[in-house]
Formats: structure tokens, sequence, C-alpha cells
């Protein structure tokens, strides 16, 4: 895609409001909570202060950047989700500021094809401790950067992607074969969700419609040949 799909919606669609976004921020902290007692886990962190760590240390190192993933999808979405671990988008790999990420505590797990991994800082077991994860020179990661809005999360503020970078980024997963198929159904369904609370924002990706019913066929295939995941 030749330009950010950002810039082609229409301005008068509106991401969350400050007061939603921390209203969301709160329900998805209190849902890691409840997710490690369900579990029977000793209380761990939530997300909330890696967040502010790891944000702290991009804003204060000058890292272009925008928070992508799961927790954007519960920053967009008005239904209470969580998820594990926070996404961020850089421009590359050798701009992530390292030095000050050690400096700040957080430990280096290692780097995939298109992603680097990160573990949030703290006395907890590696499994208690927050997953941060960069991912950087993949399709639309560049233009959610420059697409992605500054935003009052209470106490400190973040750069989110807009709605139909999202959405780019969410496709762009969901259509990876070498994905498992659990995470590109959740991508698909975040699809389904976006589109839902932002309509104008499908008009910016071509083909949304035509490319999500492939989508929806080839994962029924797929969970049909290969049955339950193990």
């Amino acid at each position: 895609m030749p330009v950010g799909a950002s810039r082609l919606y229409s301005n008068s669609v509106s991401g969350p409001t400050s007061a939603e976004i921390q209203e969301r921020l709160g329900q998805s902290f209190a849902l890691d909570r409840l997710w490690s007692e369900t579990m029977g886990l000793p209380p761990g962190d939530t997300k909330e202060q890696p967040l502010r760590a790891v944000i702290s240390v991009l804003e204060s190192s000058g890292t272009a950047y925008a928070v992508i993933g799961g927790v954007a999808m519960q920053l967009h979405s008005s239904e209470p989700r969580t998820t594990l671990d926070i996404d961020l988008a850089v421009r590359a790999f050798s701009e992530i500021p390292r030095d000050a990420l050690s400096k700040a505590g957080f430990v280096h797990e290692g780097r995939h094809s298109h992603s680097d991994n990160w573990r949030s800082p703290g006395a907890a077991p590696r499994a208690q401790r927050v997953a941060v994860q960069f991912s950087s020179e993949d399709v639309g990661i560049v233009a959610a950067i420059n697409g992605a809005r500054a935003i009052d999360a209470g106490g400190f503020s973040l750069r989110l992607v807009a709605p139909p970078d999202l959405l780019v980024l969410k496709l762009a997963a969901a259509e990876e074969p070498r994905r498992r198929p659990s995470k590109r159904r959740q991508d698909l369904l975040d699809i389904v969700t976006l589109v839902d609370a932002y309509p104008e924002a499908a008009s910016a990706v071509p083909d949304l419609e035509s490319r999500v019913e492939h989508l929806s066929r080839e994962l029924l295939a797929v969970g049909r040949s290969l049955g339950p995941e193990r």
C-alpha cells in the first residue's frame, strides 16, 4: 500500500476519547489480575507498569513508534478483553533503544524475522512478567507509525495506531500462513471487530470483503484438516 491507510479514510472517523481510553485500560488491567487468579498463579504484574515503563523509554529516547496488537484492540473496542503482551511498531529494528530498555530493567529475549522480543522488569519468574514485542520491516508498519496519534492514557501519553492502519496489520497477520491457525482466527475476529466499530476505515483496505471471505474459508478448511490445536 503506497500510503498509510489512515490518510485515506475520512477525518470524521474518530477514535476513542481520553475517558474511554482510560476506562478501557483500567478494564484491561483488571482482566490481567483476574486471569492470573483463574490460572492459580501468584500475584504478578499487570500490563500497567510495563506499558508505562516501555512508553517512557520510547518517548524519552525520541523513538518513533505506535502501540499495535492486542493493546490497540483493547483501546479501539468497547468490549472488554485482555491480552498477555504489549506489541509496538518501530520503523527499523536498529531504532529500538536497547541500552535504555536494558537500563530500565527490560530483558532481551531474542529476534525473529519480524519481531524483537523483550520481557518486562521485575523479580517475578519470567512467565509472570509481561512480554514486550517490537515489530518492524513488515507490511503496514511504517504507515502505522506515521498515522498514530498521541492519546492521554491517564498520567502518561502514548501513540496509538489509527483504526485503518490496525486493520491493515491485522489483515496481513491473518493472511500469514506460517502463523498458528488459532492466532490467525483471532486476527480475523479482530478484523470483524474493527470493521463493526469503524466501518468507514474498511474502505481504506482494497478488496477487504473478498479477502476476509477467502480467509474464513481457508481457516475453516485448516481447522478441519488439523483438528484441535494442542
